[in-house]
């Protein structure tokens, strides 16, 4: 039987230490949900001043792929969880961290290793579970890459690197013409350039969500696996734009959702929330991907859950009981940085915090890109459609400006 974790208090020696890999906004909220606990957090990320850096107790910059440079920091402050919140980490010394017994990973190492990875986790989900997913190979040059669609997997498809998140390095093609530029897209979105991408046949299906399922300690010590409603998305360019909860589904598509969303995260055991994406075709299923951590689309849940995925995440790690129960209708819309510059400003907070039953989260990152996701409107309402459109005017009100 497995323990909830006794919690001390920050920054004495009886303190819970957990430690974050990746400080970026869905980091950010998992400290602060952390610190509501009475935890001790640790902000690692590759830039300095990232969102979580500015919230947490200690904030370190490092490379995280450094092996070497990561087990000394571990050893250094001793945290006795890490929270893995990037793809862009040296997960075979995560294995090595867990092994040694210097802190536990969450999930676990291996789910880690496996889920950083497309290579990793397609083959788990498709050749061990023997779930269903759209046909895909494997390629490490263009040659192979144009050999693999040729041979079977055909027009239109999808390209990603192995390693990478939010959507960067992700083209849909439909002909042979780009090709050649999906493969270097493909190197340039990668978090580490692998020179090996992930063709995948396109999948006619209705609607995509995200099946956030949670691991979690029940009353008797037992693992127990909770589900959110489902949560529907758009994604340009395999980028969220905006993000509702629940997503209309059948019954059986929706159980059907459920059971694979389980498999998974049973061989991954541990626990903490996953965000297990799917396509949907009426009733009919589809395995994408499954990040063992809190999802980007998932951030809808600040203000349409009971408890949102990072407070969800923040318990289950720490062996505390969780509601995964909806409390309205919500919706969420990304506000992108439009600019290239440093230390920007957001003119029209006001008027879009005026917007009915509205909310912002604005990251704080430090620097602005044109795509690059800068913040988020949260929105309810009757129903999703509502809270659809409040969001969405919401995050039009928000201009980022030059200062």
């Amino acid at each position: 039987m497995v323990k909830p974790i006794t919690i001390g208090t920050p920054l004495t020696p009886s303190a819970t230490k957990v430690m974050l890999l990746g400080s970026g906004e869905l980091g950010k909220e998992v400290i602060i949900a952390l610190q509501r606990l009475g935890v001790e957090t640790i902000a690692v990320d590759r830039y300095p001043n990232a969102p979580g850096h500015q919230v947490a107790h200690r904030a370190y910059t490092i490379d995280m792929t450094d092996g070497a440079a990561l087990r000394e920091l571990v050893e250094r402050e001793q945290p006795h969880i890490i929270v893995p919140e990037i793809e862009a980490i040296a997960t075979a010394m995560l294995v090595e961290i867990e092994r040694a017994g210097l802190a536990r990973v969450i999930p676990t190492a291996r789910a880690t290793q496996l889920t950083m990875h497309r290579e990793g986790i397609r083959r788990l989900a498709a050749e061990t579970l023997g779930l269903p997913t759209s046909p895909y190979c494997f390629a490490d040059s263009l040659q192979e890459l144009r050999a693999a669609i040729d041979n079977g997997i055909g027009y239109p498809c999808v390209i990603k690197p192995v390693m990478s998140s939010s959507g960067k390095g992700q083209s849909k093609i439909d002909s042979a013409a780009e090709v050649a530029q999906a493969w270097d897209y493909a190197a340039s979105g990668s978090r580490v350039n692998q020179g090996r991408v992930i063709v995948e046949g396109f999948i006619q299906f209705d609607y995509e969500i995200t099946q956030l399922t949670v691991r979690a300690l029940g009353s008797t010590g037992e693992v127990e696996t909770h589900f959110c409603e489902p949560i529907g998305h758009v994604q340009v360019q395999g980028d969220y734009v905006e993000s509702w909860q629940p997503q209309k589904m059948s019954p059986l598509a929706l159980q059907r959702a459920r059971d694979i969303a389980q498999k998974v995260t049973d061989n991954l055991g541990g626990l903490g929330i996953f965000g297990v994406e799917l396509f949907v075709q009426g009733d009919q299923i589809w395995f994408s991907e499954v990040s063992p951590r809190p999802h980007d689309t998932g951030m809808v849940t600040m203000c349409s859950q009971v408890q949102n995925e990072f407070e969800l995440h923040a318990r289950a790690i720490l062996g505390l009981p969780v509601d995964v129960n909806l409390r309205a209708p919500g919706a969420s819309a990304v506000i992108y940085g439009q600019l290239e510059e440093k230390g920007i400003a957001f003119e029209g907070v006001a008027e879009a915090l005026r917007v009915p039953d509205s909310d912002l989260r604005l990251f704080g990152k430090p620097e602005s890109f044109a795509k690059r996701r800068m913040g988020v409107a949260l929105a309810t309402g009757k129903d999703t459609d509502e809270a659809r459109g409040r969001a969405k005017l919401s995050a039009s009100k928000v201009v980022p400006v030059k200062v």
